[in-house]
């Protein structure tokens, strides 16, 4: 995609990167600084690839998917990455963290656009500014969500008003001292700003870094799936596919290649919605040996496609993940199609409607096995149904970032709980499930900086 920025988005986005640099509250905003203006600008500052379409990365360390040697660690490049793969409990130590201050770059953002559009009349009605503005607030409840998943408790954990939240910026001016919210209180602001978003923007646009309107609908049914409310949750991946629900036919795909998928970007992969990428580390930008989980690779059957599609043998044993919906290195973290079939199934199997869920299963399955290659499941009652798409969840979306969602939500069933096992340097480390570490801490640094309350550890 080609970006044309003005001057004033140019200059603040210098600016922002040199307070993320000294420290996000460091740094005081000059009333010399030219800021955005004009719609164009506040498009242009939203349509930054390098802030907007980042997600956290360092769960995808964490998660289980994979596993690498004694060696690899050591080569991890941060404390971050050696410290979540063994699941310790100060994970960043003195450094600052990108899984904390991105999605904080893709808040403050946000909000400098919501504000300067509450400053322009003849523009307020025009297409182009409800785009712009559910960009916005979907930019912002997405960023809310992302930091609720690896810096706050599960949702259905406990009391969600009892338990810690995070600081809900509102507003551009980074002087404001902001302390947490409860967890309920940030939920219920990232429903908001989804909600509104799925209002404001278009069904077709341009480019799939740029959210629409199924985008919206896929990522609120996300947020309902981690909070457990099952219908809405349902509902919304409904509203999402009717809108944008093609599949690939992965028959159609070349299962020898390095990259078997197409780009995602600018449209290549058709059954991307929304894209967007994992931040980029050590560990998921191929610098060091990584392994796919064996129980994993051994989970797909015979005729399944996405065994080799996923997966490509290693010269030294073993298998690497290759199955990149962004159809390059970087791991895909945005929606996409299939995902959302599998929103919808478990829904519709935990609300009552086996039959409707397997359809969707099989709906989905469908695509992944050679013509004539599949025999569709069948489930004598809703347990068994369940624990079919579960499965399926698990299989379909590897690396994906949903894997440490997933375990924390799951984690409040007896029948999918996980303890998660490693070997490394002679030691074993474990996670169980509900243990405090499924909770980063929050980067000492920005703890430092604001007072905000520490997560216990």
């Amino acid at each position: 995609m080609k970006m044309k920025f003005g001057i004033g988005a140019l200059l603040l986005l210098a600016a922002l990167w040199s307070a993320c640099q000294k420290g996000y509250l460091e740094v005081k905003p000059s009333k010399a600084l030219l800021v955005p203006s004009a719609l164009g600008d506040f498009r242009a500052l939203l349509d930054n690839l390098n802030v907007f379409n980042l997600s956290p990365g360092l769960p995808g360390i964490a998660d289980g998917d994979f596993y690498t040697t004694d060696a690899g660690w050591a080569a991890y490049q941060s404390n971050g990455e050696r410290n979540s793969y063994t699941w310790a409990r100060d994970i960043f130590g003195n450094e600052p963290s990108a899984d904390w201050n991105i999605p904080y770059q893709q808040v403050f953002y946000s909000n400098v656009v919501l504000e300067g559009l509450d400053g322009l009349g003849a523009d307020s009605v025009s297409a182009e500014f409800r785009a712009v503005k559910g960009t916005a607030l979907f930019s912002r409840g997405t960023a809310f969500f992302n930091l609720a998943q690896v810096f706050c408790a599960d949702y259905g954990a406990g009391d969600p008003g009892a338990a810690l939240g995070l600081p809900l910026r509102l507003s551009p001016d980074v002087t404001l001292r902001v302390g947490r919210s409860s967890l309920r209180e940030t939920y219920a602001r990232v429903l908001s700003d989804l909600r509104a978003s799925a209002a404001l923007l278009p069904v077709s646009v341009g480019y799939k870094s740029r959210p629409s309107r199924a985008a919206a609908w896929g990522m609120l049914a996300r947020v309902y799936l981690a909070m457990g409310d099952y219908a809405r949750a349902g509902g919304c991946a409904d509203s999402c596919l009717a809108l944008q629900g093609a599949l690939l036919d992965y028959s159609l795909l070349d299962g020898s290649a390095r990259r078997p998928f197409p780009r995602a970007l600018p449209d290549g992969n058709g059954e991307v919605i929304w894209y967007c990428a994992a931040v980029p580390y050590s560990f998921n930008q191929g610098s060091s040996p990584t392994y796919v989980d064996s129980a994993l690779y051994g989970s797909y059957g015979e005729g399944d496609l996405r065994k080799g599609l996923f997966f490509a043998a290693k010269a030294e044993g073993g298998f690497g993940f290759k199955g990149n919906y962004s159809g390059v290195l970087t791991l895909f973290s945005g929606l996409a199609a299939d995902e959302l079939y599998l929103v919808r199934a478990e829904c519709r199997v935990r609300t009552g409607d086996v039959a409707g869920g397997m359809a969707d299963l099989n709906t989905l399955l469908a695509k992944r096995y050679a013509p004539g290659g599949f025999m569709p499941l069948s489930a004598g009652d809703a347990d068994a149904a369940l624990a079919l798409v579960l499965r399926e969840r698990r299989k379909e979306l590897p690396d994906r970032g949903t894997r440490w969602g997933d375990l924390r939500r799951l984690n409040r069933e007896a029948a999918f709980r996980v303890e998660l096992v490693r070997e490394l340097n002679g030691a074993v480390y474990r996670l169980e499930p509900g243990s405090v570490d499924y909770v980063y801490p929050i980067p000492a640094d920005e703890v430092g900086r604001s007072g905000i309350q520490q997560n216990p550890r």
